[in-house]
């Protein structure tokens, strides 16, 4: 589970995409100190590019000085913290359960509740996939968590900022 705290920071850094970038993106965390709790890379639209979203905790003075770092580094072309911006946060997890026919009901309960949909189901178990933000994720680990959960599965965080405003 992320670390849920008021030092917890979302940055997005969108960088060229070639070999090394992530690595020297990953040391400028490492010497101030944070640490990075999920870790999302996608491509941009044109393949040249990528957006990293980056979940991180630390001291929050250190965030700027970080900021700073990225930003001069040669492969990033931009460099923005999300913490207090008006942005849509999501995440997907799955969660696979052990779960007989006589739990099975309840647990799909507590599916249907989440909005979670059935993406594996046996006579002994079940894997469930949810999507929404990081909060919500937490919420449906400890109500699954009654059952034997096998195994869990989180993305991380990816973030875009609502309106007009680029990410």
């Amino acid at each position: 589970m992320l670390t849920s705290n008021k030092d917890m920071h979302t940055i997005s850094v969108y960088v060229s995409n070639k070999p090394g970038a992530l690595a020297r993106i990953a040391q400028v965390f490492a010497r101030r100190g944070f640490n990075i709790e999920s870790l999302v890379v996608s491509p941009a639209i044109d393949g040249q590019f990528s957006r990293m979203t980056i979940s991180c905790s630390g001291d929050p003075s250190g965030l700027e000085q970080i900021i700073k770092q990225l930003s001069k580094l040669i492969d990033v072309l931009q460099c923005i913290d999300h913490t207090y911006d008006q942005s849509v946060v999501k995440e997907m997890g799955l969660i696979k359960i052990a779960v007989d026919s006589e739990g099975r009901s309840e647990a799909l309960q507590i599916a249907e509740h989440y909005g979670c949909k059935t993406v594996d189901l046996t006579p002994d178990s079940m894997i469930l996939q949810v999507v929404g933000n990081p909060d919500k994720i937490d919420a449906l680990e400890e109500m699954i968590s009654k059952f034997n959960v096998i195994e869990l599965v989180r993305t991380g965080k990816v973030v875009m900022s609502r309106g007009e405003t680029l990410t």
